[in-house]
């Protein structure tokens, strides 16, 4: 973790009905007061090491001129499917949140979750969303980017038994966190089953599905050791595709505040920002790995066949995926091919 992004993380115990309180003294002179929404815990390593660190560094270098209100687990209200409409409206200010969650609003954006694209390294996909964001931007002409970022990659996370082939996939209900994972899901003859983070737990313990693709990170956030017990990743770690993440403000918002305290912000949204979080999040995997099987559950590697045969599925993905943007006017193919030599031009 680069050493100016370290800092004392405040306890979830300061948080009062979801709204993280001010940062000491400086509150009093706030001149603007912004609100954060996201639907994970304030436990969550999300809140605890990328949004606390966060709003603390813009607090402390606007002199408290910015107060950030962080409102976790949708306390602010909605769903986690309203979170972009949220802050494209203006009703919070920030959010953290997946582009998933609104298919067809980002559609470029969805090229770096593509299985064969991701390559299973949060920091190199994530460093290639960034040196690389004009071949995403128009996505975000609503709304003022703070980062947009992926984890290591989806595993499985089955309920019941693990996976030895892709045959033990046929007709099990796998939860997908976006519609491109549902279609890798299908094309292995599984049911996909589209639903937020949080309804996951009670929908495995009650067996409404039998798996997720989720990665290892969120695994102790949702005590997905108590209702799965295998964790697996492709041969050599590989990952089937990934999940984007979107931190955002209100453009209205950004524009109106004065220069020197948009300079703040724009300070704190840079490159150094997105090779923190990439290098959180693959920090975070292995972290969460050993916890998994601490905690009992199987962590383990499909062998290479099981692996080749439920990754040759991402060529009809592919293949759909590109059909389907060409169809609005956008370039599918040159998109995928300048996606994949950013990712495999990044990294440690």
């Amino acid at each position: 973790m680069p050493s100016h992004f370290r800092t004392t993380l405040v306890s979830a115990a300061t948080f009062a009905l979801g709204a993280v309180l001010p940062w000491g003294s400086l509150a009093n002179a706030a001149d603007v007061t912004l609100t954060l929404s996201h639907f994970l815990s304030p436990k969550s390593a999300t809140q605890v090491d990328l949004i606390e660190p966060w709003a603390q560094r813009i607090e402390e270098q606007s002199e408290g001129r910015i107060e950030i209100k962080i409102f976790p687990a949708m306390t602010l209200g909605g769903k986690p499917g309203d979170l972009y409409r949220q802050v494209r409206d203006g009703s919070a200010d920030l959010v953290w949140t997946l582009p998933g969650y609104t298919p067809g609003v980002f559609p470029r954006s969805e090229v770096f979750e593509l299985p064969t694209v991701h390559q299973g390294s949060a920091e190199a996909t994530t460093m290639a969303i960034h040196d690389n964001f004009e071949l995403i931007a128009e996505d975000f002409e609503e709304l003022h980017p703070i980062l947009v970022h992926t984890h290591a990659g989806q595993a499985l996370m089955m309920r019941d038994e693990c996976v030895t082939s892709a045959a033990d996939l046929e007709g099990k209900k796998i939860r997908t966190p976006s519609r491109t994972g549902g279609w890798l899901i299908s094309e292995w003859g599984a049911e996909p089953v589209g639903m937020p983070l949080p309804a996951l737990p009670e929908a495995m313990a009650k067996g409404a599905v039998d798996g997720a693709m989720i990665p290892f990170e969120i695994a102790p956030t949702i005590r997905a050791a108590k209702f799965s017990k295998c964790g697996q990743t492709g041969a050599d770690d590989a990952r089937f595709g990934t999940a984007l993440f979107l931190f955002a403000m209100n453009k209205d918002r950004y524009e109106s505040m004065p220069d020197d305290l948009r300079a703040i912000i724009d300070a704190n949204s840079g490159r150094d920002f997105a090779l923190y979080a990439g290098e959180l999040w693959d920090s975070a995997e292995v972290r969460a790995k050993e916890m998994q099987i601490e905690q009992g559950q199987t962590v383990d590697m499909l062998d290479d066949g099981a692996t080749d045969t439920l990754t040759a599925a991402a060529d009809a993905v592919i293949e759909r995926w590109v059909e389907e943007v060409n169809d609005t006017g956008i370039d599918g193919n040159a998109l995928v091919e300048a996606a994949r030599a950013a990712v495999n031009g990044q990294g440690s």
